[in-house]
């Protein structure tokens, strides 16, 4: 027989039958004896208060493995002798997931692994809930019932509630030895590299600051609800204060900034995260374990969205809770107390923006973070402090100390930590070179870009936020190259309508000061997706529904985006780009967009574009079979050559087990490139290259060999490149490049570094 358990609390009131737990689980903290005598009583009283036949407690050890410490109805042998890995059973299966399961039969789950030592037998009702403190699992705690139970959602609740109190327990240190659960070892003060990915480039030194922001929450159970709802009002209306206060200071100088900040506001504000805090208050929590409670199940669901939008979402809110609980406490928003570091790199799980605007920008050399993405918010806000940023550093906060010496490589995505004295000498010789070329930037910045035997070589810019642009002026490059129109989208919350995107394009055209930019269309799908837009669930993102596909199959998000350009350019040039076209019928019915765009301009009095230029990007190996068709219709063309090389060696270049299987400088690559430049010679068709290629030198050298003569690339690498342009003979390069393209070779790099060394080309 199931029996409903409508409220297991006993009593006839289940949030004053939760208060009277919580209070007597209070007193049991406050109590003497040890941390297990402790964590004893608190299974017992658990089980008397719940009417539960079993309490259980599994705490965290290390190497992921959870170990029984305490329980009531199950045998009491099996206490420390029952051990499980993550993953393992129903209990494993919850601190896997750090979500809570629910079960009215547990035997018959697919997960359920018997445990004969523990005697749970008997048993069918089951309910575990992760224990959580700092989002990271400590352990599970579970109930259990011999008769069939369908617990509701005041029960999990309830134990989640609960877990929370045992977290601080073992938060302790009295349980489970603190350096036990990090897994430190001797070997943490050794020197040591980390890997990560570049989300900013740069190299920077400095002493590590780690930034971890959680307060000790001292009282955890309310002993007046309605005190408590007060003192969190009265905190909101103080945080958002302190934030419109921010959002003055950013002022709209830089649009995406304040707009990033705008953002920020709006999930500070957000409904359903305050009701979700009071509902935990009129649980009987104080507001201060409240927001906690709230924010670890914010963690847990971080945890498993694999959405890199909805993760920076998240990362937004956990740094609004931290912010909410110095508030509570009465203290200043200060992201560090104590003196700084005259020279400091943040080391940070992860982050938000407005955590990243509380260090001493004038101190601040750089940022590593266990998570974080190239589009988050907090990477986006790095971007304009110019500081190098190394994300997805793994175990980064258990393997750094403070006032660790640290050297962050932004433009190889590594960390190194405590480096030996000839790694340290080695990037102080590094950064001697980097100023010193800084100091010939400014020379070089005003010369031609020509080759030796004088060949001019066009240079621009890739470019995604107007905080891209000044790039233009401080590098004399002749234009953007690529504008990435779907940034600016990723970091709204909500699809910018058309007067958001002409103003975003006017000033985009305005900054640029007449010089030309491409703006790509939206090239969302993949690896970059939009809040607003449905989880496809696709196998292979990659190959799926993406760039130009939407586009043409949502005709009024493109058709919208075309006349934002339209109206932008008020006269003026305009390049549009369309991404991903494998089709020629595809350029064909976008095209057929832009013109009905173009005459409802005219029909509407309102200016056309001076000239209008329309191109597509290489990057389907379709197109090359195409090019008699496709060549008559377009004005230029540019090859990304990132997917060009995913997709012609049918390689995911987000699959690590990839990263270096097939390489650019390839004789394959190498030949399409010149088959593209002979035919689009052929058609007087402009073509240029804007992916990562053009921004390395070695490989920048290899594409003016093959004919190219127009490069787009990040601002960073933009004077390394004309400095290797202005190095080069590039005729008799193209007379040695003709003996590569038939090479059986998997890469020529080696021969081409050598050519570069023996005849003076700076490469780096």
């Amino acid at each position: 027989m199931t029996i409903s358990a409508g409220a297991l609390v006993q009593g006839r009131n289940p949030g004053a039958g939760a208060r009277r737990l919580l209070a007597r689980l209070r007193d049991i903290m406050a109590g003497n004896g040890s941390a297990q005598d402790r964590l004893d009583k608190i299974v017992k009283t658990i089980a008397h208060e719940m009417a539960a036949d079993v309490c259980s407690c599994y705490i965290m050890r290390a190497g992921e493995v959870l170990e029984l410490f305490a329980t009531i109805g199950l045998n009491p042998d099996a206490v420390h002798q029952t051990r499980m890995r993550v993953g393992e059973g129903l209990i494993g299966d919850v601190a896997a997931h750090a979500r809570p399961v629910a079960l009215a039969n547990a035997q018959s789950h697919p997960n359920f692994a018997y445990r004969p030592e523990t005697g749970e037998d008997p048993f069918n009702g089951f309910l575990a809930v992760p224990i959580l403190r700092g989002g990271r699992v400590r352990g599970v705690l579970a109930i259990q019932h011999k008769d069939r139970r369908d617990y509701d959602e005041q029960d999990v609740e309830t134990l989640q509630t609960i877990a929370m109190i045992v977290a601080e327990l073992v938060a302790g240190g009295e349980l489970v030895d603190g350096r036990e659960i990090s897994q430190a070892s001797d070997l943490v003060l050794l020197p040591s590299r980390l890997e990560g990915i570049s989300l900013n480039r740069g190299v920077a030194m400095g002493l590590a600051v780690l930034h971890r922001p959680q307060l000790t929450i001292r009282q955890m159970v309310a002993d007046d609800p309605e005190a408590e709802l007060a003192r969190l009002k009265g905190a909101v209306e103080n945080m958002h204060s302190a934030i419109d206060q921010m959002l003055i200071a950013v002022g709209e100088s830089d649009s995406e900034h304040a707009e990033i900040m705008q953002t920020y506001r709006m999930v500070a504000a957000d409904r359903g995260w305050l009701n979700r805090i009071r509902e935990a208050i009129r649980s009987g929590l104080t507001a201060e374990a409240a927001v906690q409670r709230v924010q670890n199940d914010n963690s847990a669901r971080m945890a498993q969205v694999a959405d890199p939008y909805i993760r920076d979402r998240l990362l937004d809110l956990n740094d609004i809770t931290n912010r909410l609980l110095q508030h509570l406490a009465g203290k200043p928003v200060d992201a560090v107390g104590g003196t700084l570091p005259d020279e400091f790199i943040l080391v940070a799980r992860n982050l938000g923006p407005a955590e990243l605007l509380d260090y001493d920008r004038s101190r601040l050399r750089g940022l590593v973070m266990e998570e974080g993405s190239a589009y988050s918010h907090v990477a986006i806000v790095a971007r304009a402090l110019d500081i190098p940023v190394v994300g997805q550093a793994a175990d980064v906060l258990r393997r750094v100390e403070p006032l660790d010496f640290l050297i962050v490589d932004g433009d190889h995505g590594q960390v190194f930590v405590r480096p030996a004295d000839d790694i340290q000498e080695a990037f102080l010789t590094s950064l001697a070179v980097r100023k010193q070329r800084a100091a010939e930037s400014v020379r070089l910045r005003d010369v031609p870009s020509v080759t030796k035997d004088g060949v001019p070589v066009q240079l621009m810019l890739n470019c995604g936020l107007l905080i891209d642009l000044p790039h233009l002026e401080a590098t004399g490059a002749e234009g953007v190259g690529l504008y990435r129109t779907e940034i600016p989208f990723m970091v709204r919350p909500s699809y910018p309508d058309v007067l958001t995107q002409l103003e975003t394009y006017s000033r985009v055209m305005d900054e640029a000061k007449g010089k030309p930019v491409v703006f790509r269309t939206l090239d969302v799908g993949g690896d970059k997706t939009l809040p607003y837009f449905p989880e496809l669930g696709e196998e292979n993102p990659a190959l799926g529904w993406r760039a130009i596909r939407i586009g043409l199959d949502r005709p009024s998000m493109l058709r919208k985006q075309l006349r934002a350009m339209l109206r932008a350019a008020g006269g003026r040039e305009l390049r549009v780009m369309f991404p991903m076209v494998a089709q020629v019928a595809e350029f064909v019915q976008a095209r057929h967009m832009l013109d009905m765009e173009i005459r409802r301009l005219t029909e509407n009095g309102e200016p056309a574009p001076s000239l209008l230029k329309v191109g597509v990007m290489m990057e389907v190996p379709a197109l090359l079979f195409q090019l008699d068709a496709l060549l008559p219709l377009i004005d230029f063309m540019s090859i990304g050559s990132n997917d060009l090389l995913q997709y012609l060696y049918a390689s995911d270049r987000g699959n690590p087990m990839m990263n270096n299987r097939y390489d650019l400088l390839s004789p394959a690559l190498l030949r399409v490139l010149r088959m593209l430049v002979v035919k689009c010679h052929a058609a007087n068709v402009s073509l240029s290259l804007c992916g990562e290629m053009a921004s390395r030198p070695l490989d920048a050298m290899a594409l003016l060999g093959v004919g190219l003569r127009r490069l787009s690339m990040s601002a960073p690498a933009f004077f390394e490149v004309k400095a290797m342009v202005r190095s080069l003979q590039v005729g008799a390069l193209q007379g040695y490049m003709e003996t590569l393209y038939n090479l059986p070779d998997r890469s020529v790099r080696a021969r081409l570094r050598a050519y570069a060394r023996d005849h003076g080309v700076r490469i780096g």
